[in-house]
């Protein structure tokens, strides 16, 4: 791998974020959902998916925290897949150690996005329509359960945010070293605004995603929506396996922090990295066959080109499939449990190109 990229995080955007800080002006109640947050002040409550189609719906549980003059409102998400347990973890923590009469702007966190995943602690796919809500995005208010969620939080947080973050870890089958999503297509200042935040998180690995897609009617991803609607969003990974580590709850406890400052929200936090690396090829390398998956190789291991990553057997424990490596690099996540699907992932590689 090339040695690592530093990039200088004083941007325009940061330099008219300070500038506004020494101009301070109050700023009036937020209300979501019915819920209003008054400056200087947190208010929690949920967002309520009616039944439909004979399903249950559900609840989206937030809370925001005003501060008390008007600066960005970033949105924090946690949970967007159910077994995604440390940022749901990482946001609990928040909510009790933001203090809103200290903090400049808004900041909105939405606990458990997907909350039939989270009680049915399923992996992907929501037990409620066998849909993955982050490949549903902007939603439906007429759909299936999972593109109800996806369209409410579109219509009141994503609408309402000037920054996003999804925060995202293994889920509950993946075992993942930390990275960093920076969407690079649409916009370019808001691609440049995203390259900001990332650094500002802290986590040294950056996977460029340039290949989302650029229409707000079609954006497939959270983070993917608020960038195909001028605001620009990372998404970030920490933990994995299922597992609350509080290593990993850190370092969304840092990120968050770290964003926060370089917006001008707060005046203290971590640096942004000092040292990251671009990770400009990545690629999921799927499954083709329906087995037990077994794997050969570790989080954050080089491999090379054609490596063995694992082989998938059958109920029997006869071979099927053996899965080598389509490039040479970095592995970010591997699967680490045994069941797996044809099409499904088994692992994530990332490159400097």
């Amino acid at each position: 791998m090339r040695p690592a990229l530093t990039f200088a995080l004083v941007t325009p955007l940061l330099l008219s974020a300070a500038a506004a800080c020494s101009r301070p002006s109050a700023q009036a109640p937020l209300v979501i959902a019915g819920v209003t947050a008054a400056p200087g002040n947190k208010a929690s409550g949920a967002i309520e998916i009616a039944p439909r189609n004979g399903d249950a719906g559900t609840s989206i549980p937030f809370t925001i925290i005003r501060g008390r003059s008007e600066g960005p409102v970033l949105a924090l998400f946690a949970g967007t897949h159910g077994a995604e347990y440390v940022p749901i973890v990482g946001l609990q923590r928040l909510r009790a150690t933001l203090d809103p009469t200290t903090i400049r702007g808004t900041v909105i966190l939405v606990h458990v996005g997907n909350m039939p995943s989270f009680l049915g602690r399923t992996v992907y796919y929501s037990p409620a329509d066998g849909k993955n809500l982050n490949r549903v995005f902007p939603g439906k208010a007429d759909g299936t359960l999972s593109e109800r969620i996806a369209e409410a939080m579109t219509r009141e947080i994503i609408n309402r945010a000037t920054h996003v973050i999804d925060l995202h870890c293994g889920d509950g089958n993946e075992s993942l070293r930390p990275y960093t999503y920076w969407i690079t297509t649409g916009d370019a200042n808001v691609a440049e605004a995203g390259r900001t935040m990332a650094l500002a998180f802290g986590l040294d690995r950056i996977v460029v995603d340039g290949a989302r897609p650029t229409d707000p009617a079609a954006s497939i991803y959270l983070s993917n929506t608020a960038v195909t609607r001028g605001k620009p969003a990372i998404t970030t990974e920490t933990g994995g396996m299922g597992v609350v580590d509080e290593g990993a709850v850190v370092m969304v406890e840092r990120g968050v922090a770290g964003v926060m400052r370089h917006l001008g929200m707060r005046s203290d936090g971590p640096d942004p990295v000092a040292t990251p690396v671009l990770l400009d090829r990545s690629e999921v390398v799927r499954a083709s066959q329906t087995g037990l998956f077994y794997p050969a190789v570790a989080k954050a291991q080089r491999v090379e080109q054609g490596q063995a990553i694992g082989r998938i057997t059958d109920f029997h424990g006869a071979p099927l499939e053996e899965i080598r490596a389509p490039f040479a690099g970095e592995v970010l996540y591997v699967i680490g449990t045994p069941p797996v699907t044809k099409g499904e992932p088994v692992a994530m590689i990332g490159a400097v190109k």
